[in-house]
């Protein structure tokens, strides 16, 4: 099993690969095409960078579902698990051995209060920088805390509805193990937005969907 903390550490990316690879993170799956648009550059220097991350494991090639007509079938690129482990898991090891001893000592109702107890701080970190503000600046504020968290998060509108998009997640590893940790934070996104929003989460990580996002919609 690959040592991702020493793997990265020998890596010598440059700054260009870094970029091409931070592009797909955030708006994975992406084309060559839209990466070359988005970083300024051309498309044969994003080819060249893609091969390096190719080499390196960290990206890979899936068929577009939605190209319409005849002709090549068209690439477009999403990040790897070893790709994914380049943006930190915020001190995840050790994450793991508190869950775990915290498990082995106080059996999961003592997890569960743990969580409970995160769930009601971050509530009040929350509150204290979205509460009476209108819908789309309560949002917003959402989003910008969540990044400055480390969840690279941002909103875009979509016909009635806005979506919630976090392209990483920085405990991805204690989440791993206990999903509770994510059903407590949708349940928070429900009481920092108000009743009268509806919160769904369309795209979920852990299940392979390469990010979380939610839907919220107001109701009518």
């Amino acid at each position: 099993m690959i040592n991702a903390s020493n793997y990265f550490d020998n890596l010598n990316l440059s700054q260009a690969v870094d970029k091409v690879l931070f592009c797909i993170k955030t708006k994975a799956p992406i084309s060559t095409a839209v990466i070359a648009k988005d970083l300024a550059m051309t498309g044969e220097a994003v080819r060249q960078h893609l091969q390096k991350l190719l080499s390196l494991g960290l990206v890979e090639g899936v068929q577009c579902t939605s190209q319409t007509g005849a002709g090549r079938p068209r690439q477009n690129w999403v990040l790897t698990e070893l790709g994914h482990q380049r943006f930190p898991d915020t001190h995840a090891q050790l994450t793991l051995q508190l869950i775990d001893s915290v498990k082995s000592i106080f059996g999961n109702e003592g997890l569960e209060k743990l969580i409970s107890q995160r769930e009601s701080a971050i509530k009040t970190k929350y509150l204290s920088r979205c509460a009476q503000r209108p819908f789309i600046e309560r949002l917003q504020a959402l989003a910008d805390i969540r990044s400055e968290e480390g969840y690279m998060a941002r909103i875009e509108q979509e016909g009635d509805s806005w979506l919630l998009i976090e392209n990483h997640c920085p405990i991805c590893a204690a989440a791993t193990i206990c999903q509770n940790f994510c059903r407590s934070e949708l349940q928070l996104f429900r009481e920092i937005m108000g009743d009268e929003v509806t919160i769904e989460r369309e795209q979920y990580l852990l299940n392979g969907g390469g990010r979380c996002v939610y839907r919220i919609q107001k109701i009518k």
